[in-house]
């Protein structure tokens, strides 16, 4: 599986610019944002179903892990106001939320990049 860099750095801008939007309406908004830069990284990467997962996984992935590092600074700053006990609270809690949503991005992506890749080889 080749990595198509052009195609995860359009699915991870398109994931992030989606997923800001879908803010708005939590859980659907942030699927739907895997599920977009997915079919793109996917669509652009193109090959085999396999490949169009692998781009978009990769996309997903990136996504999820800087949605983390923004999350843990804003868990850091509410840690500071909570003293030692809201720092443990704030950290765990950024890092269930970190790795929930960091699965969630990757595997949709991946599901998506792979229905990409297969709508460009048609």
């Amino acid at each position: 599986m080749n990595t198509d860099w052009r195609a995860v750095g359009v699915g991870f801008l398109l994931i992030l610019v989606v997923g800001t939007v879908g803010l708005s309406v939590p859980v659907i908004g942030q699927i739907g944002a895997g599920l977009v830069g997915g079919f793109a990284a996917g669509y652009l990467a193109g090959g085999t179903l396999g490949n169009g997962a692998w781009n978009g996984l990769i996309a997903g992935s990136l996504s999820g892990l800087v949605l983390t590092l923004l999350l843990s600074l804003l868990g850091g700053a509410l840690g500071l106001a909570g003293g030692p006990l809201g720092a443990l609270l704030g950290g765990a809690g950024v890092f269930l939320v970190g790795l929930f949503v960091t699965v969630l991005f990757a595997v949709d992506s991946a599901l998506a990049g792979a229905v990409g890749s297969w709508a460009k080889g048609r």
